[in-house]
C-alpha cells in the first residue's frame, strides 16, 4: 500500500489496467480503508486503485452528502452487467483538479463486485451512483474521463492538461 495522496493526470499508472484481486486480505482491506481517507479529504465521492497508485481492481464510493442519504461502497473486481438510457452530465475527477467536462454515460447500469466480506454482489443503480461506479470503473481499465471528450472539447482543455501534466512530474 502506498501512503500517496490523489495521482495526476500525467502519472503513467492511470493508463495501466489494474489487476483481478483473488484474495481479499489484511493489504486489500488496509487499501481500502486508505483509499475512503484519501477520498474524503479530497472531497469526491469515489476513487479508483489507480489513482493512488495501486493497481488492484478496487473502487470505493461514497455518495452520502450531508442529509441526503447514498451508499458507500467498497467494489472488489467490478464489472457492468447491463446499462439502459443515456446521460450527459458536468464531470469531474479527482486526478484533474479543477477540470470539469460534459460526459455522456448510462443513465442507469447493473453491476456486480465483491465486498470486504468476500461475498459477490449484484447492484442496480441510477443517477450519481451509477455515474461515480462508470467513471471509477473506466479509472480501472486505464480509461479517464477526458477519453470520452470529443476532439475539439479536448483541443479546448489542451493547455490545462498540459499543465497538470507538469503537476504530476513535481
Amino acid at each position: 500500500m502506498t501512503n500517496k495522496g490523489v495521482v495526476i493526470f500525467g502519472d503513467p499508472v492511470l493508463r495501466k489496467k489494474a489487476v483481478a484481486i483473488a484474495r481479499i486480505d489484511d493489504r486489500i482491506r488496509a487499501l481500502s480503508a486508505h483509499m475512503f481517507e484519501v477520498m474524503k479529504k479530497a472531497r469526491g465521492i469515489g476513487l479508483a486503485a489507480n489513482q493512488v497508485s495501486a493497481l488492484d481492481r478496487l473502487v470505493v464510493i461514497d455518495t452520502n452528502r450531508g442529509d441526503t442519504k447514498g451508499h458507500c461502497l467498497t467494489l472488489i473486481n467490478p464489472e457492468i452487467i447491463g446499462a439502459s438510457g443515456s446521460v450527459k452530465l458536468d464531470e469531474g475527477c479527482l486526478s484533474f483538479p479543477e477540470l470539469s467536462a460534459d460526459v455522456e454515460r448510462s443513465e442507469r447500469i447493473g453491476f456486480t463486485a465483491t465486498g470486504l466480506d468476500g461475498k459477490r454482489f449484484e447492484f442496480e443503480a441510477e443517477g450519481i451512483l451509477a455515474r461515480a461506479v462508470q467513471h471509477e470503473i473506466d479509472h480501472l481499465n486505464g480509461v479517464l474521463f477526458i477519453d470520452h471528450l470529443g476532439t475539439t472539447k479536448k483541443m479546448l482543455l489542451k493547455k490545462q492538461l498540459e499543465e497538470l501534466k507538469k503537476l504530476s512530474k513535481k
